[in-house]
């Protein structure tokens, strides 16, 4: 226990005969850890996991667990014996009136000096999950870095503690209160990328040369799947902060960008957005929106309608090279799809995710490919139809 934080957790054993009264005693010393873990695979709370040696006597001790200083959740400290669990009995748990301290009863059939596991819920210790991704010219690959930031403002020091997630390797770490680390504890060299497209029909301008600021262009992003295939996948990827860099070809790199990403279950994608380009240019029109009356009231108005609706996409790439663009279109409400000239996935009840291939330009212009689709939308009553995809 470092000496600037004076009798944070404290631990002490009272041995007691017959059953005379116990009177409580202040404590002011703290028995040496033999060893701590310190549990990060829970975002929401930090578990604390401490191994003692308590001496304990035959028949009824009692063991006065007490903090100060730091934030404890009471209902989660647990005590496990360890070197005899069929010998040593916790019988029960008293918490003395307004003390931040607990009891328990443990009951030995000799004497032992028995390690005991003692676990808890500590607050204002915590850990961030950041990344560094470089990837080779011709962006193909990156290597893959992850760090872990371990902060601790709990109140309490721990010099020597073995710091585990879900997933990486544990390693041995000492860390004060009010201190923060930077630990590498997932590396991953080459692995494979997919740079992506993202044209958005609820986000990008459907015709963006109508725009008086024509400097838009389409999302690009890293797509990393967390699989065995990328020399990943073998545990779920925490969100956090990752900064992307490229290898300029002069042994030396450029920054490209940084983007925050969500936990990554295995075999799901990440996608890491680097910026706009201009390379690949949407023009995107609504051809028809065709209304079909389904059912007036008594005074003629119109209560209940479809429509018939055709979306035409011209697709251009000005690269010199392929590439990939993920179309995102929405249709609100009751659907049917009449006619699709591509593939798509339904991510949910209203959104459709297209994957374009398009191919390199060529000395006559940029290669076009052109998505049509026409669908019957239902039962839409005026002043009440679901939120419709803006023409613009």
């Amino acid at each position: 226990m470092n000496t600037k934080t004076k009798s944070t957790i404290a631990l002490l054993v009272i041995l007691s005969i017959g059953s005379g009264a116990f009177a409580r005693i202040k404590l002011v010393t703290l028995p040496e850890r033999a060893a701590t873990v310190v549990r990060l695979d829970n975002p929401r709370a930090t578990l604390i996991e401490e191994e003692r040696v308590l001496t304990l006597q035959k028949g009824l001790n009692k063991v006065d667990f007490s903090w100060k200083g730091v934030l404890i959740d009471a209902d989660s400290i647990r005590l496990r014996a360890i070197d005899h669990p069929d010998n040593v009995t916790l019988l029960s748990v008293s918490y003395p009136p307004d003390e931040a301290a607990l009891v328990w009863d443990i009951s030995s059939d000799s004497d032992y000096a028995e390690t005991v596991r003692i676990s808890y819920l500590l607050s204002n210790i915590d850990r961030l999950i950041t990344y560094k991704a470089v990837a080779d010219k011709a962006e193909t690959f990156v290597d893959l870095k992850s760090y872990l930031v371990l902060r601790n403002f709990s109140g309490e020091d721990f010099d020597k503690a073995r710091v585990l997630l879900d997933y990486g390797e544990a390693f041995e770490q000492g860390i004060d209160h009010e201190e923060t680390k930077q630990m590498l504890f997932l590396k991953s060299p080459k692995v494979p990328i997919t740079k992506i497209w993202k044209f958005d029909a609820a986000e990008q301008p459907w015709d963006p040369e109508k725009l008086e600021n024509q400097n838009v262009g389409i999302p690009v992003s890293y797509r990393i799947v967390n699989n065995t295939e990328s020399s990943l996948g073998k545990f779920p990827l925490w969100g956090g902060k990752a900064r992307l860099f490229q290898d300029d070809g002069h042994e030396s790199t450029i920054f490209l960008g940084e983007d925050n990403t969500g936990l990554v279950p295995v075999g799901e994608k990440m996608e890491l957005y680097i910026g706009d380009s201009r390379d690949i240019v949407v023009t995107q029109r609504k051809m028809q929106d065709r209304r079909v009356v389904k059912a007036k009231n008594n005074s003629g108005v119109v209560v209940l309608y479809d429509t018939d609706e055709q979306i035409i996409a011209k697709i251009e790439n000005f690269k010199d090279s392929e590439a990939v663009l993920t179309m995102i279109q929405h249709i609100p409400g009751q659907w049917d799809m009449q006619s699709c000239n591509m593939e798509y996935k339904k991510k949910d009840a209203n959104t459709l995710e297209f994957e374009i291939k398009l191919p390199a330009r060529t000395e006559d212009g940029p290669a076009v490919k052109e998505l049509k689709m026409a669908y019957h939308r239902r039962n839409l009553r005026p002043g009440a139809e679901p939120g419709q995809a803006v023409t613009r």
